[in-house]
């Protein structure tokens, strides 16, 4: 009866609202606890309490209908006239902005566009202006579901899903490089966009066939719901043949699908049911509720026997589905292994890349480097028994803008809480990091709130647990709770570098200061030694100094007293008078005997201090080098007889 329940609100919520995007009316249903009038009143502006009249009645526009029709489904029908009368008053809760995804085609360029969808299309005209370098004025912008779109028109009001296609046209400006007959395809474009394609269409259950006339500037999505309102087939159930590849995009124009004009052939088909699936093959698949980007009718979504466990992402009992995680694994990088592989089979592989290790591991890797390189640390706690986790995976933890943000600013870990002995395992790992208060927070999360995502930052003294953020979020609002942590972070972050590059630079001024110190103690030891050295050789040269003359005095006077005795001048015997002359410019003179040798005058000569060897003794006239002489010659054979005046030179 509950899933009945919800069923019906849903159906209601869609039928008052207009909005046909499935995922985000149960977004809107589940802030609201899945009270109707409650999510009806944060959505449709109301006065006095009382919807708006184009509200009440149920009426929305209706695209034409071409060739024949069916009536709608009397589920669709009865519910859109059995609820909306009156509306009891409440108060009006405003709807955050959501943020929408603009994949611009134009010519061989692609532009990405994100922007609120409290913005006109006019804001997306002025952002293209700004990347394709094309004024606004000869800018035609494609692809919207609805036609009556213009540059004031609120992007809110369209109810687009969260990714769309659009194309931009140019007829004023020449594709470049075309000339002549070969005309480019933007060129060619707007005239396909006046023509009608006649499409013939197939039935092939029915055996029948449908001639529709269609303006090039319908899409594949309205053609696809106009065969809906032939075929009683739900879009997300059709199968075709004939499309060309360029139709593959839904939101693409028929004068862009590469259509042939003016006839193309196409072939409809229904799609098996997953019953019959199962019955035709081995393996069992999950069955997902999927929505296509216009969001069909909710009635649907049970034609196949698709319960409401599967409608709301549960996998069915039938079905086989490897744990994320298991109980035994040896060490945790293990388990994380088989987390992401099966997160990838599961999902794709877009998606967060998951930390492989511990979660003490995980700690060390954003919280314990240099203060620039630091991130917070995001805990993805994944349960398999809750509704909310195939859809909160494949379109809140796997979209394109969460992955790229996660990736450049966190550092993402993942736990499997499917099963007790793991659930057990984390809450104890949480008790020691984060304390006895988060482990019980943690522990009174039901089953059906999660998934949840834990946004931790490191701090000094312990780590905080910022944010908790349950599945039953949005897109957007993920990503402003993501952002909002990440201000917090940043101011941190900004404090702890200030303080790491005040704490380096007092080391720094430390380590030049200890460092020009050593230098000083090297310098002072070195010129201490310098002088140790310079004192130690002078007292060596003393030392030898007064050893020289100590053995040059004691030669001295060993020559002295070896010396004969001097003449007298009244001698009998030839006595030679020698008068000596110093560098100095002293004399000194001595009688000796002609008849003995030149060596008495040279031991003489050293006994008063100037040695033979380093002196020379030389004669006036004739100048002669008389310490060249023979020494045992006589002072007659040298003719130093009677007397001579010799003078003393320093040898060079």
């Amino acid at each position: 009866m509950a899933s009945m329940d919800r069923e019906m609100i849903l159906a209601d919520f869609q039928a008052c609202t207009g909005i046909e995007n499935i995922d985000e009316a149960i977004t809107l249903l589940e802030q609201n606890n899945w009270d109707l009038v409650a999510a009806i009143n944060g959505v449709i502006p109301q006065e006095n309490g009382i919807l708006q009249t184009e509200f009440v009645s149920g009426e929305t526009s209706q695209d034409p209908v071409y060739g024949p029709t069916s009536q709608p489904s009397s589920s669709s029908s009865s519910t859109s006239s059995a609820f909306c009368p009156i509306i009891p008053s409440r108060p009006i809760v405003e709807r955050q902005p959501r943020m929408l995804n603009f994949r611009v085609e134009y010519r061989d360029r692609n532009v990405e566009v994100v922007v609120e969808d409290t913005n006109t299309v006019g804001a997306i005209k002025q952002i293209l202006e700004n990347e394709l370098q094309i004024p606004i004025s000869q800018m035609q912008l494609k692809g919207w579901k609805s036609t009556d779109v213009s540059d004031s028109t609120i992007l809110r009001s369209l109810h687009l899903p969260k990714n769309n296609s659009l194309y931009v046209l140019t007829p004023d400006i020449a594709q470049p490089g075309s000339e002549g007959p070969a005309t480019s395809q933007s060129s060619a474009l707007p005239e396909s966009l006046n023509q009608n394609f006649m499409l013939i269409i197939t039935h092939r259950e029915a055996q029948r066939d449908y001639s529709l006339n269609f303006p090039g500037t319908r899409t594949v999505q309205e053609v696809k719901r106009n065969i809906f309102d032939l075929t009683n087939i739900p879009v997300r159930h059709q199968i075709w043949e004939g499309w060309p590849v360029s139709a593959e995009d839904d939101t693409v124009a028929l004068a862009a699908a590469g259509l042939s004009y003016p006839c193309h052939r196409l072939t409809v088909s229904k799609r098996p049911s997953p019953a019959q699936t199962r019955e035709q093959s081995e393996e069992c698949t999950d069955i997902h509720m999927v929505s296509d980007s216009e969001g069909d009718d909710f009635e649907d979504a049970t034609e196949f026997g698709v319960d409401d466990g599967e409608l709301f992402g549960m996998v069915s009992s039938g079905s086989k589905k490897s744990p994320m995680m298991p109980d035994d694994a040896e060490n945790e990088g293990d388990a994380l292994l088989q987390f992401t592989a099966e997160f990838s089979s599961r999902y794709g592989d877009c998606h967060p890349v998951f930390f492989i290790g511990s979660l003490e591991a995980a700690f060390q890797e954003a919280f314990y480097g240099k203060a620039r390189d630091r991130k917070l640390l995001a805990i993805y706690l994944h349960h398999d028994d809750s509704v909310l986790t195939n859809v909160f995976c494949s379109q809140l933890l796997c979209a394109e803008s969460i992955v790229s943000y996660l990736s450049q600013n966190f550092i993402t870990w993942a736990w499997d809480m499917t099963r007790e002995a793991n659930r057990a395992r984390f809450l104890s790992m949480c008790t020691r990091h984060f304390g006895s208060v988060v482990a019980q927070t943690i522990r009174t999360y039901k089953t059906d709130q999660f998934p949840l995502l834990l946004i931790i930052m490191g701090k000094r003294s312990s780590n905080e647990v910022l944010n908790v953020i349950q599945g039953n979020t949005t897109v957007d609002d993920l990503m402003m709770r993501l952002m909002n942590a990440m201000e917090i972070f940043a101011a941190q972050q900004q404090e702890d570098i200030r303080d790491e590059d005040e704490r380096e630079a007092r080391e720094r001024v430390k380590r030049e200061q200890d460092e020009a110190y050593r230098v000083s103690l090297e310098a002072d030891r070195a010129k201490r030694e310098a002088q140790e050295r310079e004192i130690a050789e002078q007292v060596r040269q003393e030392q030898l100094r007064k050893e020289q003359e100590e053995e040059r005095e004691a030669i001295r006077l060993s020559l002295e007293q070896s010396l004969p005795p001097e003449p007298r001048e009244e001698s009998t015997e030839l006595v030679s008078k020698l008068r000596i002359r110093t560098p100095r410019g002293e004399f000194f003179e001595r009688r000796f005997l002609a008849s003995n040798r030149l060596q008495v005058v040279f031991d003489f000569v050293a006994s008063k201090g100037f040695p033979r060897d380093e002196y020379k003794l030389l004669s006036t006239f004739p100048r002669r080098d008389v310490s060249q002489f023979d020494p045992t010659e006589t002072l007659m054979e040298v003719k130093l007889y009677p007397q001579e005046t010799l003078f003393l030179e320093a040898k060079e």
